[in-house]
């Protein structure tokens, strides 16, 4: 196995590792249901700020490593598969953000405490349920980056 190959699985799961850790940290720190109007808007507002674009970037970089690799690894279907397996769930992931989380990061950002929709809490919990589907997305490529790596480095 060539360093080149070494190196772009170290910079994958260092990659995808950050990701899947910021969104395991807002799943456990920072469940929206329990906060009021003005802490959610405060919140999702500066994390908004600070991830929005952050998070894809990193998606995005992870991506394209793991299709190098997979390209590198195209002579054994079983690696393959397990890389190709994680692309799918990292992009899964990456769409969710995108046609999902973003578009209601979207709204948010438009609201005051003072001046949030009638249905805010809808909004909010549908926020929610997609960054649930997010980090279950992240988790699975994790995983099977994780494999396809042991399984390589085993052939």
């Amino acid at each position: 196995m060539t360093i080149i190959i070494t190196l772009l699985q170290g910079l994958a799961l260092v990659l995808l590792s950050l990701l899947l850790g910021a969104v395991f940290g807002i799943w456990r720190g920072y469940d929206p249901a329990g906060y009021s109007a003005a802490t959610f808007v405060e919140v999702h507002q500066g994390a908004v700020r600070g991830l929005n674009l952050l998070l894809p970037l990193l998606g995005l970089a992870t991506l394209i490593i793991v299709a190098a690799l997979a390209i590198a690894a195209r002579q054994r279907s079983e690696i393959l598969g397990l890389y190709a397996g994680a692309f799918i769930a990292i992009a899964v992931a990456g769409a969710v953000t995108r046609f999902g989380n973003q578009p209601i990061n979207d709204q948010v950002m438009t609201w005051s405490a003072t001046s949030l929709p009638a249905d805010w809490t809808a909004i909010r919990d549908g926020w929610w349920n997609f960054h649930l589907l997010r980090l279950a997305a992240s988790f699975a490529g994790e995983l099977l980056l994780i494999g396809a790596i042991f399984a390589q480095r085993s052939a």
